[in-house]
């Protein structure tokens, strides 16, 4: 790496940070992993679409600090499950700042599930684990209320995100979801869908995420699951779309 442009990389992703209440989680290693991440990321995406992002103030806003802000919520040690990861938010960043989080990164696209696994090699990753299947396949097998920690960032709307999620959420554990607007009104329409899903909202928050010249509006919304979802959910995906709960 340049050493130059590595040690300015460092001085626009610890400033973010430290606006953003990040800063203990960025380690000098952490710091380099992200570096190259970075690199790497605006390498592969002249091959295939991986971010419409290429900015590095952008990057580092709306990839990184954006993903990390649900790592406060996420207890030492939870076994979580990124739905829909895309090119790996949040699963990379939780990841290189949150080495105690096991993490399983899932997407129904191969190419996607395979620059995830590449990416978390290429950084040393060993608490991530790739796997490639639909979401609503993937809760009726063995991952099915096995996961602390359900999320997803950008995947669907609260009713359909819901149902592809909750599943599997063990009891007591948390589906998060991480909502940049609309947040109020989704939530309305999902609320008994969730509550039929086994679910019940216990923390909704308004965070503001700040840049260089750059503001973010997210709400963060935290449920619980309190029973077990019954057998016939997830339905298949044509139908939630169809017909919300």
């Amino acid at each position: 790496m340049e050493r130059e442009d590595f040690l300015l990389f460092c001085e626009e992703l610890r400033a973010v940070f430290l606006k953003n209440d990040l800063g203990e989680l960025l380690t000098p290693a952490a710091c380099e992993q992200f570096y190259r991440l970075t690199a790497h990321m605006l390498e592969e995406n002249e091959h295939y679409n991986l971010t419409a992002i290429k900015d590095r103030a952008g990057i580092i806003l709306r990839h990184y600090a954006d993903s990390l802000l649900c790592a406060r919520y996420l207890a030492p040690g939870t076994r979580l499950l990124d739905v829909g990861c895309g090119a790996g938010f949040p699963t990379l960043p939780l990841a290189i700042c949150r080495p105690d989080l096991q993490i399983t990164a899932l997407d129904a696209t191969e190419k996607r599930v395979r620059y995830v696994a590449g990416c978390a090699e290429l950084l040393g990753l060993s608490n991530v684990e790739t796997v490639c299947a639909r979401a609503e396949e993937y809760a009726k097998g063995q991952a099915r209320e096995s996961f602390d920690c359900v999320t997803a960032r950008a995947v669907a709307e609260l009713r359909t995100l819901a149902e592809l999620c909750i599943p599997c959420v063990r009891n007591g554990g948390l589906f998060l979801a991480m909502k940049a607007k609309n947040a109020e009104e989704e939530l309305a329409a999902a609320a008994p869908g969730i509550g039929t899903l086994g679910c019940r909202l216990t923390k909704k928050e308004n965070v503001t995420l700040y840049g260089g010249e750059e503001t973010l509006s997210r709400t963060a919304l935290l449920f619980t699951k309190i029973k077990n979802t019954p057998e016939n959910y997830p339905r298949p995906y044509a139908r939630m779309l169809k017909k919300p709960l």
